[in-house]
């Protein structure tokens, strides 16, 4: 059966456009008026949250289910669809982990959420840091070669 989700929130200010670095822009998450304002009780006591977002801009046709250098860079090699971070998914689905700056109401302040004003917001959490990756982390060294920037 497949899964129907609705928004929970939208991104508000921030980048207006897309591009690959320089993620420096803060953003509000502004939580659909309809909820209560217990839903985020408690939440300002984390520094950092889980988001699950929607690349709302990229086109369905965009899906690439076949290996790829990222970025189109020849110089990493060839990896597939799951080894990429980007819209190129099959549900064009994210997840970020901005810091939480401050809760005014519904609207969570928040800076490092790579996702652009109008972003549909479709679920979050609040980071625990138990819950985090356990046991030594590895990865190739392309990530770190490609993503320099992405926050600077």
């Amino acid at each position: 059966m497949p899964l129907e989700i609705t928004p929970i929130g939208t991104v508000i200010g921030g980048r207006t456009t897309p591009t690959d670095d320089h993620w420096t822009e803060s953003a509000i998450i502004r939580l659909n008026s309809d909820f209560p304002p217990e839903v985020v009780q408690g939440l300002e006591e984390f520094s950092h949250l889980i988001v699950v977002w929607h690349f709302h801009q990229a086109s369905p046709d965009d899906v690439a289910l076949h290996a790829r250098s990222p970025r189109n860079n020849p110089a990493w090699p060839a990896t597939g669809t799951f080894a990429h971070r980007n819209h190129r998914r099959p549900n064009q689905l994210a997840q970020s982990f901005p810091r939480l700056i401050k809760v005014d109401g519904l609207d969570l302040h928040v800076t490092h959420l790579d996702a652009i004003h109008g972003t549909p917001i479709y679920d979050l959490a609040p980071y625990f840091q138990e819950m985090g990756p356990q046991g030594e982390i590895h990865q190739p060294a392309w990530p770190t070669e490609m993503l320099r920037d992405y926050w600077a």
